[in-house]
């Protein structure tokens, strides 16, 4: 079974998925940022860089993504491919940020990738507001993420809510911003019984 964790950038997506996978037993698997050569580069000059991030960001999730798919755990995702492409790939081209030129490669790479694979089971979405979420990302210090303007971030979070508002599949919406779940135990079980209630019946 596979389980994703969506949500913008400083919602707790990581935070999140490493207390349900610690909690159920789950099999985590993170989103590559750490090691990923182009992230600094792209948010100093993201129309330089935007192409390039997004194709390595594509590649290593249809990797994780054949490896979940093959797995006979359950695995819960720190970000799909979805978001990858219908959030932050779309918002650059939106912004201006990639070229029509760009994007129908990458569309067409993308469209090529999910045809051998299956989506999500079950999709968590942590929803913020952009006061919140400016908070998390000055909270937790990364460098690279401390010049994002409030417009990027205000679209990224404008596209999540349409995005959502429109996915096929089964999904639930968790309200994040008067939640502390990493430091309060009573927070996290309003999670987890939600969860419980949820996928009761789909293992």
């Amino acid at each position: 079974m596979h389980i994703g964790i969506a949500g913008n950038i400083g919602c707790g997506k990581t935070t999140l998925t490493r207390m349900l996978s610690e909690h159920y037993g789950w099999t985590p698997k993170y989103e590559a940022m750490a090691h990923n050569p182009y992230i600094e580069d792209y948010y100093s000059d993201i129309p330089r860089w935007s192409f390039n991030l997004e194709v390595y960001f594509l590649t290593q999730r249809y990797k994780d993504l054949l490896a979940i798919n093959n797995s006979k755990d359950v695995v819960i995702q720190d970000r799909t491919i979805l978001e990858g492409v219908y959030i932050f790939v779309a918002n650059n081209l939106a912004m201006g940020n990639m070229t029509l030129r760009d994007y129908t490669a990458f569309m067409d790479l993308f469209e090529t990738m999910m045809s051998t694979v299956k989506l999500p089971d079950f999709l968590i979405y942590l929803r913020c507001s952009v006061p919140h979420l400016v908070g998390q990302i000055q909270k937790r210090g990364r460098g690279y993420e401390q010049n994002m303007s409030l417009e990027y971030i205000g679209n990224l979070n404008d596209r999540y809510e349409r995005w959502i508002e429109n996915y096929k599949g089964d999904v639930l919406i968790i309200d994040a911003d008067d939640l502390d779940f990493e430091n309060k135990p009573e927070d996290f079980a309003k999670i987890t019984e939600k969860i419980d209630a949820r996928i009761h019946g789909l293992f």
